[in-house]
């Protein structure tokens, strides 16, 4: 296979540096502060992204604050009750964290907030699972992400480990989900756009317990949804419209790198640009923004997924140009404000940093 289908190609770890080298720009806007509320860390046979390789990312012109890490299956424990395994992830994190925030690597905070996973379908059971997460990383554990993200569809569903069909629904997974909000944790959705419908019925169900959308509602322009794009439109932006009525969810702008969204960027000879990467987002970025506000939205760069399809200088430049018609107030909720209020972040990461004497 060529680099070309390689890039961002199932499961998702190839990154062609050569060919992100090709694509260059100028920072915009560099002094406004940026809280990124969404990427991973691994170490996997075929890719690692530890601290060196995000810090990398992040010091490459834009100025991030402080980051929120969401969960992948990372430095799961080997042994001990397997029901506890994810528990490492946290720790793990925690300790990449506490590196972060001892202020040797430089003034930005990596992980500040931790979204870990915990199988709800453990129901009544999740909540000793959560505390222990909550015990683990006292200062930073925010919430977790369980994936339900299912299609029939193959070229849809890339998960390494999918869901099971109709996760959402499972009696189990609404009673270990009951126990977020009692804990006062959040719950971050993966769900493919077809799904969005069965998340507002969960949503309903557990109306206290805060809900951040990723990835813009996961709308595919894959598979069966490929060559129809203002069906698919219509049906997603619905589901967003309704979401945006429950006022416990927030929603993250972003993800749309993924090969999932049916652009075809990975396979071009040169990466694409910030314009032609915010004329492509732009109508389902302005569509969420419109839909839940500033107040209640934020960038986000799922990286190393995202990286993919551009850099990290090209995405947050591609994400000022989408927010360039928007007030002061309103850009700095998108970039920081919003995710240091949904993760209950430290308000300083959303202000300028201190100039150095």
């Amino acid at each position: 296979m060529n680099n070309a289908k390689r890039r961002g190609a199932p499961p998702h770890h190839f990154i062609d540096d050569a060919w992100l080298a090709l694509r260059d720009e100028p920072v915009l806007d560099p002094e406004r502060p940026i809280v990124d509320p969404h990427h991973h860390l691994w170490d996997r046979p075929h890719h690692r992204y530890l601290l060196p390789e995000i810090l990398a990312d992040l010091n490459t012109g834009h100025h991030v604050r402080g980051t929120v890490f969401a969960e992948c299956s990372s430095m799961y424990r080997a042994d001990g009750d397997p029901r506890f395994a994810c528990v490492g992830e946290v720790e793990f994190v925690n300790g990449i964290a506490a590196m972060s925030a001892s202020g040797v690597y430089g003034p930005v905070r990596v992980a500040a907030g931790i979204v870990g996973k915990v199988d709800l379908t453990l129901g009544a059971f999740a909540e000793d699972v959560l505390r222990a997460c909550m015990e683990r990383a006292p200062d930073r554990f925010r919430g977790i992400r369980h994936m339900a993200a299912w299609d029939a569809s193959p070229e849809v569903s890339t998960l390494l480990r999918p869901p099971p069909h109709d996760l959402l629904l499972n009696p189990a997974f609404r009673e270990g989900h009951s126990v977020l909000g009692r804990l006062g944790l959040s719950f971050d959705a993966w769900v493919y756009h077809p799904q969005l419908p069965q998340l507002i019925e969960l949503i309903d169900a557990n109306p206290h317990t805060p809900v951040v959308l990723n990835h813009l509602g996961g709308r595919a322009g894959l598979g069966p949804y490929a060559g129809r794009q203002d069906e698919v439109f219509k049906q997603w932006k619905a589901s967003i419209l309704a979401l945006a009525e429950r006022p416990n969810v927030t929603v993250k702008l972003g993800g749309i790198g993924m090969r999932l969204g049916g652009f075809d960027f990975h396979e071009r000879d040169l990466p694409p640009t910030s314009e032609e990467l915010a004329e492509a987002w732009g109508p389902y970025v302005h569509t969420c923004i419109e839909a839940f506000g500033t107040s209640r939205a934020m960038f986000e760069s799922n990286f190393p997924v995202d990286k993919s399809c551009c850099s990290y200088r090209v995405l947050w430049n591609t994400f000022k140009r989408l927010a360039s018609g928007f007030s002061e107030s309103e850009k700095a909720d998108l970039f920081a404000g919003s995710a240091v209020r949904s993760y209950r972040l430290p308000p300083e990461l959303a202000q300028p940093a201190p100039r150095q004497p």
